[in-house]
């Protein structure tokens, strides 16, 4: 495949095995995997557990490097692990002796070139970082502990920090499954209003359909392992969504056209 002006992240012909030895096996945790995320797009991996999902942000991300094929992100080869990303996972893992808003500006002290700069534009980085904090509902809580905090609160916390450092990609792995189903929705609302004003690219990894159909532009879902994607499904609801989307007939007959691919896949 070849990579195209508005590709923002570009997967050509990769395959992964985690060691020489399932590699000389031909044991792959993914394989043929040819994927094109244009500029701004949001997309959302499904798919069994076990399939590859989280193999699949490890490559992105260059966590991990492919034993065949190329990964291209910015327009650059994927060689090692990227600075342009922010990720947040299902646990919001906040440092228990900082605060929130400390939390928070944790990227900008260790990322260059934040990091040189820190010192001295402290209180400029202290002023985007309560912004942020305001805009996911969180103002006020700056100076709360995380064990002054509820899980909602601390994965908001967990996303502003992914996004101190503005980055041009955000990756969330099940951020929100940990959550009740109103906490889930609330950051569902967030997520969507955070994107649609900065439009960074977003991967979402996640098991939830609904969450996959209401946030995504397209749907990937992933067979089991070895996993590769098997079903690409564009998700043509228009913007803005509002919850009230997910109870259209419109929205629920996509979750079960997605639902029925999984099926399949798990009794293939």
């Amino acid at each position: 495949m070849t990579e195209t002006a508005d590709n923002f992240v570009d997967f050509q012909n990769v395959w992964l095995a985690y060691n020489d030895e399932l590699l000389a096996k031909e044991h792959f945790a993914v394989e043929d995997i040819n994927l094109q995320v244009k500029q701004g797009e949001f997309i959302a991996i499904v798919g069994p557990s076990g399939c590859g999902k989280s193999t699949f942000m490890k490559l992105t991300t260059g966590l991990k490097k492919p034993s065949r094929g190329e990964i291209f992100v910015d327009k650059q080869p994927v060689t090692g692990p990227l600075k342009i990303s922010g990720m947040a996972f299902q646990a919001p893992s906040l440092l228990p002796w900082r605060t929130t808003l400390d939390n928070v500006l944790l990227p900008l002290e260790i990322v260059e070139p934040f990091r040189t700069q820190f010192k001295e534009r402290k209180q400029e980085f202290e002023a985007r970082a309560i912004k942020l904090l305001q805009t996911v509902g969180l103002g006020g809580y700056e100076r709360k502990f995380p064990w002054e905090l509820s899980g909602g609160m601390q994965q908001r916390a967990s996303i502003c920090r992914a996004l101190i450092h503005e980055p041009k990609m955000l990756l969330l792995d099940e951020p929100f499954g940990a959550l009740d189903a109103f906490t889930r929705e609330e950051l569902w609302c967030i997520l969507r209003d955070l994107w649609t004003e900065q439009k960074f690219n977003v991967i979402l990894v996640t098991h939830d359909l609904r969450e996959s159909v209401f946030l995504a532009d397209t749907v990937y879902v992933m067979s089991k392992s070895p996993g590769r994607f098997v079903v690409k499904r564009h998700i043509d609801l228009p913007r803005p969504r509002d919850l009230e989307v997910t109870y259209t007939p419109a929205f629920t007959d996509i979750v079960h056209e997605l639902r029925s691919h999984i099926g399949a896949i798990r009794k293939s």
